[in-house]
Order: C-alpha cells, then sequence, then structure tokens
C-alpha cells in the first residue's frame, strides 16, 4: 500500500542507500538534524522527490514541546538561512486555509513574520532596528474561496516584487505517526501544495517562479490508512475508505499554534539575524 507524504526522509526510509541521494544525519541531544540532497535526475526517480536539498528537524512533539524559541528554532533559523541568497527582498508566502486548523499552519506563521519593505533605512535605524533585509508577506488562501491558485497569486507578486526568493510555509503530510507534530522540513526543491493529501495544485518552485523557492513546512495529518496498517490488520474495505480519509491529532490547535511560531521565528531569525528573540516578540505580537 501506498502512503502519501511530503517528507522526503520516509521516502529514504523506505529505500535506503539509493543512486544519487546522499544523507548525513546529526544528534544535537533533544532534536535530530538530516540533511538529505538529491543530487541528479537518478536520485529524483529513485527517491519520488526533485532534486535539490532537504533539511529535516526531528523534535519532540510539539503538543508536549513548548521552548518553540531555543536552540531548535536556532537550527533550524541557520539551516533556512544557508539556503538562502545572501541578499536581496525576501516573499514569504503563508499557504493554506485559515479556517480548517490542519492547514492553518501556512498562514498563521505568516501573520508572524516580521515585514520590513515598507520601512525606510532610515527610520530603522533611528528605532535601533539597524539595517533591515526587505521582507513582504503574502497570504495567498485557498482556489475554493479566491478563485485563484496560489501559485498564480505568488507569480503576480513575484512579477511586482522582483524578490531575490521566497520562502513558502505550507502545513504537510506525513506517512508515519511518529513525525506527526514533531518534524520540520526545509527544502530549496519548492512545493506542490496539497499533494501530500492527494489534491495537488499547481507547483509552487523555481522553474514556475523564476526565483529560488525555499519550502518549509511541519506535518499536522497523517493518511487514515497509516492508522489501519500500524495498529491493525487492514481489511480490503477499510483500505479502500481510508484512501479518501486523513486524521490529526485532538491536540491539533496546540500543536499548529506552537509550529506556527517555531516557524515564523525561525524565518525572522534566517532574514534578520542582527535582531534577537525578544525584539521579534516586540515587534510581532
Amino acid at each position: 500500500m501506498n502512503f502519501r507524504s511530503d517528507l522526503a526522509l520516509e521516502c529514504m526510509d523506505i529505500n535506503q542507500k539509493l543512486p544519487g541521494v546522499h544523507c548525513h544525519e546529526d544528534d544535537h541531544g533533544e532534536f535530530r538534524l538530516t540533511r538529505l540532497h538529491v543530487q541528479n535526475e537518478q536520485g529524483a526517480r529513485a527517491l519520488g522527490k526533485p532534486v535539490g536539498h532537504y533539511v529535516t528537524v526531528e523534535l519532540p512533539p510539539l503538543g508536549d514541546y513548548a521552548d518553540v524559541y531555543g536552540a531548535a528554532m536556532h537550527c533550524i533559523a541557520e539551516e533556512l538561512h544557508r539556503l538562502l541568497p545572501k541578499q536581496g527582498t525576501v516573499l514569504v508566502a503563508g499557504l493554506g486555509n485559515h479556517s480548517m486548523t490542519p492547514d492553518a499552519l501556512g498562514p498563521l506563521c505568516c501573520q508572524q513574520v516580521l515585514a520590513t519593505r515598507h520601512i525606510a533605512a532610515e527610520l530603522a535605524k533611528s528605532a535601533g532596528l539597524g539595517k533591515l533585509r526587505p521582507v513582504s508577506t503574502l497570504t495567498p488562501g485557498v482556489l475554493g474561496r479566491t478563485g485563484m491558485e496560489s501559485s498564480e497569486l505568488i507569480a503576480a507578486a513575484v512579477q511586482a516584487l522582483q524578490p531575490a526568493a521566497v520562502i513558502a510555509a505550507d502545513a504537510l503530510a506525513a506517512r508515519s505517526l511518529s513525525r506527526l507534530g514533531c518534524t520540520v522540513q526545509m527544502s530549496n526543491a519548492g512545493i506542490v501544495p496539497g499533494s501530500g493529501v492527494g489534491n495537488a495544485r499547481q507547483q509552487i518552485c523555481e522553474s514556475a517562479l523564476g526565483v529560488p523557492v525555499i519550502a518549509l513546512g511541519v506535518p499536522t495529518v497523517v493518511d487514515a490508512a497509516t492508522l489501519v496498517s500500524e495498529l491493525s490488520d487492514c481489511q480490503p474495505n477499510d483500505a479502500q475508505r481510508c484512501k479518501t480519509m486523513m486524521v490529526t491529532p485532538r491536540e491539533i490547535d496546540l500543536l499548529v499554534q506552537r509550529a506556527a511560531k517555531l516557524c515564523s521565528m525561525a524565518i525572522n531569525r534566517a532574514l534578520q539575524p542582527h535582531l534577537s528573540v525578544e525584539d521579534f516578540l516586540a515587534l510581532v505580537e
């Protein structure tokens, strides 16, 4: 049975030592960092993911892990900084449906990102903020509400702003229960919104937009088929019904709130490394 997943690391779990794929793990005590590099088309075919770098940080479950501004956040910020161009405006897009909690990670994250493109250099300096990197944010919503693909709205914003890069924050789908709500994935290979839940939309990537796209997300749902497979014997009728179902944990509200804080603060730190966590909390919240 094929389980849907947005996590490159889960594909690696199934297919170890793939040609054209390099994987390196670092244990940091309370969290684990894995860098996975899909080096060529051979690796892309073997893994089922586009060529690019995939960085995964595995944490304690965010429903229990309250230290969202601690060492793990700084690690995520550093890895995100590595993937981004060193200069130029950055557009942060919060993908997903704000009205649906498991899909609200992107919009909630975007709300807490410090937008600075409109702040004049002299004003920033006089306020003690130093030299701010220009940042804009966009919450494109979903097709059913706007009648427009997220990719179309982001492409229009890219054409107007001419940013150096786009950061796309989104809720992800996992295959394994063990990674639900405790995994952060970053990638410079872009993203296909909805692909993990069988509702793939237009791809948001460098080839489509003309600028680098860094995807950032946390899995908030798993395939119902995963539960059937992991917890019981899967009957044919159950397997068929599970193909159309996704499952999310009871504490999803808390999980998404903390995941959004973690991701937004990591983005803020990656883009404005000279500012402290306290600075961001004072400026954004």
